[in-house]
């Protein structure tokens, strides 16, 4: 599959210059623009994050009916020149903090459009029986680049400051934009392209309502998204107000995150079909060790937690991302993205805020704590929904002295039957 190669190259080049402004970007507003103010990086992130949930109907509906492969011209170039215009103005020594803010809204104006896009254009790239293979490469992509950007971000930033970083950002874009002008378009599988009749955004919604299984996913995603998905505010908060840290050591903490989420989506990438026992097992697995990296005496140890927590995140991130593409038919799949991201991303407008006012009022470690009830409760909410959808119950078994087991009801209807957990063939 030489498309997916250049495909797969250009990301990871991109990727390790969106890792390197993402560690800028935060350090920028946390230490230089504001005082170690968590909160500060929140509407940040919530700006960032905000356009999902406006623009998902818009986007999705792009996916599903636009030339994939233009619009990613259109948007891989626009946050090219959003990265290049605050570096310029950072380097200028005039950048404020409102200055970031505005490029944050900008560019999850963009983003929110490229997301469904890039994310569906895959499956033009690859079979469906290739499709969660490419869904975890490109997953491993992003976070093999998340080991490497933080790191040099860190060292970079503390040698010259935040904007050289954004320029080269800038230029790692071109790879991106050079992959995907290279793409032998003779070779792209054709997807099924909806007509303005058959396109509306309320198919989307109506699709998703008649699936269970994808909308307990999403439920699922939506509490891990919102409230879990914050590490750049907890790892900035543990690093500098519990250990007394400064921009190396946020690097290096964020890069060692990432080599839990590379080994998660190599785990990934060998599964031949996504489940939702690995969503709703990884979220459980999330929660327990961001508890343990609540409760870190001191960052060796912090460090090493951050690992396996990197593992469970992306199990759970790639598996639910998978699945939902798997499961669903191609010409609903742009649309069903597009709510999938909203869902996912778009929470974060709300958890965000509320994760950096915890870590300022009442400390680093409590803004964790808000991660491990995400983690857990989604965990909870998986279980309950495969006990529900398989019609399970538990019998005491008087003659086994109190054995509990669990079985399904004699009752088991065709009804019920088709509530059950519907895996991709």
């Amino acid at each position: 599959m030489p498309n997916y190669r250049w495909w797969f190259i250009g990301a990871l080049i991109s990727n390790v210059g969106t890792w390197m402004q993402r560690i800028a970007q935060d350090w920028l507003v946390f230490n230089d623009l504001s005082h170690e103010d968590s909160t500060a990086m929140g509407i940040v992130m919530a700006l960032q994050f905000l356009p999902q949930l406006v623009l998902a109907p818009y986007a999705g509906l792009i996916a599903d009916r636009a030339d994939r492969r233009k619009v990613l011209y259109v948007t891989q170039g626009s946050m090219a020149v959003l990265a290049g215009l605050l570096g310029a103005l950072v380097l200028s020594g005039a950048a404020q903090l409102w200055h970031v803010y505005v490029f944050a809204l900008l560019l999850g104006v963009v983003t929110a459009i490229d997301s469904p896009v890039r994310q569906t254009f895959v499956s033009n790239l690859v079979s469906d029986r290739d499709l969660p293979n490419a869904v975890a490469l490109n997953s491993m992509s992003f976070n093999s680049a998340r080991m490497v950007g933080p790191a040099i971000a860190g060292i970079l930033v503390a040698a010259m400051g935040s904007g050289p970083v954004f320029l080269i950002n800038t230029v790692t874009f071109l790879a991106m934009i050079g992959a995907i002008a290279v793409i032998n378009t003779s070779r792209l599988r054709p997807m099924p392209r909806v007509s303005k009749a058959g396109s509306r955004m309320r198919d989307g919604l109506t699709y998703v309502k008649s699936r269970p299984d994808i909308l307990v996913v999403m439920v699922g995603a939506f509490l891990v998204g919102t409230f879990g998905m914050n590490s750049a505010i907890n790892i900035a908060a543990m690093a500098t107000s519990e250990f007394g840290y400064g921009a190396n050591q946020f690097g290096f903490l964020s890069s060692t995150m990432a080599i839990g989420s590379v080994a998660g989506t190599l785990m990934a990438a060998k599964r031949e079909r996504p489940r939702l026992r690995f969503i709703f097992g990884a979220s459980g697995a999330f929660g327990l060790s961001c508890l343990a990296a609540a409760l870190s005496p001191n960052v060796v140890v912090f460090a090493v937690i951050l690992v396996p927590m990197g593992l469970a995140a992306l199990t759970f991130i790639t598996s639910a991302n998978a699945y939902v593409q798997v499961s669903t038919e191609p010409q609903m799949r742009g649309r069903v993205m597009s709510i999938y991201m909203a869902v996912f991303m778009g929470g974060t407008p709300i958890g965000a805020p509320i994760v950096g006012v915890i870590n300022d009022v009442m400390g680093a470690r409590w803004g964790l704590g808000v991660a491990v009830v995400a983690g857990i409760v989604t965990a909870g909410l998986g279980l309950v929904w495969y006990w529900r959808s398989q019609d399970l119950h538990l019998t005491f078994d008087r003659s086994r002295r109190g054995f509990v087991r669990l079985e399904k009801d004699a009752d088991y209807s065709p009804i019920t039957a088709a509530l059950e957990i519907q895996e991709p063939r």
